[in-house]
């Protein structure tokens, strides 16, 4: 099953015209939510938790929320914060041959 609510004309600054499209995944039993105008995507349980981290994805990735990371010393610290290894991220950026385990 999938929604578009999609808007022709449609601009990535103004949100009540954005295009968002929502699926329901049968294999992974949960809701993708998609702005297809930045090309964020977010998931949840409910159609409603999708639609949530959407809106925190797009408010990260627009700049409105959060703070910026400009260094690797900057981004150990988050990347620990959050229980992941940065060796592994480092050593999957170097080998780019496959993603790290967490993001699979």
């Amino acid at each position: 099953m999938s929604t578009d609510a999609s808007n022709t004309g449609s601009t990535a600054d103004d949100p009540a015209s954005r295009n968002i499209s929502l699926s329901w995944n049968e294999d992974a039993e949960n809701w993708s939510a998609v702005d297809e105008d930045l090309g964020v995507a977010s998931v949840g349980e409910t159609r409603e938790e999708a639609l949530e981290m959407l809106d925190e994805a797009v408010a990260l990735h627009t700049g409105e929320t959060g703070e910026p990371i400009d260094s690797w010393e900057d981004e150990k610290d988050v990347l620990e914060d959050l229980g992941l290894d940065p060796a592994e991220v480092e050593e999957a950026r170097e080998s780019d041959t496959e993603l790290p385990d967490f993001l699979r």
